[in-house]
């Protein structure tokens, strides 16, 4: 049973709110002294920081909406991310590619190439590499005129990762963090916002902190905070639902991120994430519980054809997507407005006209500016937080950057006894902690085993999670903390097999991996939709993951 905070216990600053931007506004507060509650109602990164497209950019699509200072302060940003978690977020040579009838204001070479140049120079013109244009246009529709262009932003193909790590560093910072705790309700005495009343989801103990300050980082949620709290307040938030579908690497596939055009002119994203195609996203209003959100028919339908609209040749029918995933962005709430036209910006909405001074909620906010957000919170609440210094003035070279991944993984499979292409994709999930991981599983054979049969994930990883990252259940832990349960062959047996190896691993009695693996399959069914999971092998056929098994032994391509 974990400790739950003393009836009435006081903070400096209650943080609701799980997600990167939540986690960086505890840990930018923890960091400066201030003692801080962080809560999540599910696991942390569960909600849209989960079902995001997973890039780190500047953000073409803010210099043609205009907004020249969003896009500057995302590339600074985009810098920072890049030298701070340089295993977790990664440089990329994006494609840009422009139909000759694009609906885009970009229409002419002049103005696209004017425009790249300057979103160039305002990340600081540091590097520069060529991009694999040569197999792209091998499958793009040879009867359509195409014009591409290469361009650098980056990619976290795993978010979940970034706010693990930062979940760490904010308890390390003396931070407080709960997840499955749900706000009941923000208490109120005299026209200010106390604290809150709480539940722990998995004891059922209802208990009421006090708070100086409240931050309601919940992100869709942010308006059902307000009203379960009595606080009355003008709608915050325009949810607009975003889904995206995966489909298997096939021959030819793009080697980098891909941002083109819709069948109806709206940008999207074809990507290469976690061995597989990411495809998205889309844009629709969504003002239902953001719990329940999920991918229709149509959008799926959407994204599909406008894929094959861009690579006719790929092979693929709609039989091939292997699930689809849908998030409602936090957007502020203009219904006059386009989707498009809505602003990314973050908006700290005070609620002290709202009789709760001393509570602000956040609206808005993405991958990109989560630390950039983290610091306006803390200046807001009277901390001195200085600038960044110049992130421009020294980059860290890229050669650099696969330098230590690389010694991290020689080092880990020295100490854990494993293959170092197995030890590379643990070091760079975990980075410098991914030698506390080979330690762990140097010391105990049944921790070096992987998590799976073809996975060269380690079930050393997930008792690290439980240890030192707040994971409490299977699926904190399958989907999130060490996300093998989202790559390209994960199957029912790989999941009871997983259960098993980790429920013995970290003491769960026989009930316990039971009730974990039915509460994993459910959370993960939930998250990436049944109808939309990959298909069952035909018979005779050898499925992904034996494939891939009989690939890992014999260490071949």
């Amino acid at each position: 049973m974990r400790a739950l905070p003393a009836q009435g216990q006081g903070f400096d600053v209650l943080v609701i709110g799980g997600g990167i931007n939540g986690m960086a506004i505890a840990r930018e507060c923890a960091r400066h002294g201030k003692r801080v509650l962080l809560v999540e109602q599910n696991d942390f990164a569960s909600g849209v920081t989960s079902r995001s497209t997973r890039i780190i950019h500047g953000g073409l699509r803010y210099l043609e909406l205009g907004e020249i200072s969003l896009v500057r302060e995302s590339l600074r940003e985009r810098e920072l991310l890049l030298r701070q978690s340089p295993h977790l977020v990664r440089a990329q040579q994006f494609l840009l590619v422009m139909p000759g009838e694009s609906r885009s204001f970009l229409r002419s070479s002049l103005a696209i190439r004017t425009g790249l140049w300057l979103y160039h120079r305002w990340a600081g013109g540091q590097r520069s590499a060529a991009a694999d244009v040569t197999t792209l246009e091998k499958q793009l529709d040879a009867g359509k005129r195409w014009s591409i262009y290469s361009y650098e932003d980056a990619q976290c193909e795993f978010p979940e990762r970034l706010v693990a790590e930062w979940l760490v560093e904010a308890v390390d910072s003396g931070a407080v963090v709960r997840n499955h705790t749900r706000v009941l309700a923000v208490t109120k005495s005299n026209g200010r916002a106390t604290g809150a009343r709480l539940r722990d989801e998995i004891s059922r103990q209802e208990y009421e902190i006090a708070a100086t300050s409240i931050i309601n980082a919940t992100g869709p949620w942010a308006d059902l905070v307000a009203g379960a709290s009595g606080i009355k307040t003008a709608r915050m938030i325009g949810g607009v639902r975003g889904s995206h579908l995966v489909l298997p690497r096939f021959k030819g596939a793009p080697q980098n991120p891909v941002y083109t055009e819709a069948v109806d002119g709206r940008p999207i994203f074809v990507i290469p994430w976690n061995q597989q195609i990411m495809v998205g996203t889309t844009e629709v209003s969504d003002s239902a519980a953001p719990d329940t959100t999920a991918p229709t028919s149509d959008e799926i339908t959407y994204l599909f054809n406008s894929f094959t609209g861009i690579f006719p040749h790929s092979g693929l029918t709609a039989a091939d997507v292997r699930y689809a995933f849908a998030g409602v962005r936090p957007l502020p709430y203009a219904p006059d407005k386009k989707y498009s036209s809505v602003t990314r910006r973050h908006i700290l909405h005070d609620h002290k006209d709202d009789g709760a001074a001393g509570m602000i909620s956040i609206i808005g906010g993405k991958l990109t500016t989560a630390t950039s957000l983290a610091r306006d919170v803390a200046r807001k609440l009277g901390i001195n937080v200085p600038d960044p210094v110049n992130v421009f003035a020294a980059p860290v070279p890229d050669d650099g950057v696969e330098s230590s991944v690389r010694q991290w993984s020689r080092a880990v499979a020295s100490k854990a006894r494993i293959r170092e292409d197995c030890a590379q994709g643990i070091a760079e999930w975990h980075g410098r902690h991914a030698l506390a991981v080979a330690h762990a599983a140097s010391l105990d054979e049944h921790l070096r085993e992987p998590i799976c049969a073809h996975s060269c994930h380690l079930v050393a990883e997930a008792v690290e999670a439980v240890a030192h990252e707040c994971a409490i259940t299977l699926g904190d832990i399958l989907l999130r903390r060490v996300p093998v349960a989202l790559g390209p062959c994960w199957s029912a047996d790989c999941s009871r097999e997983a259960a098993e190896k980790i429920g013995v691993a970290v003491g769960w009695d026989r009930e316990r991996i039971h009730q974990e693996l039915d509460r994993f399959e459910e959370e993960r069914t939930a998250f990436l939709h049944p109808k939309y999971v990959p298909h069952v092998a035909e018979a005779g056929a050898a499925s992904p993951c034996a494939q891939q098994a009989a690939t890992l032994k014999t260490g071949s391509e």
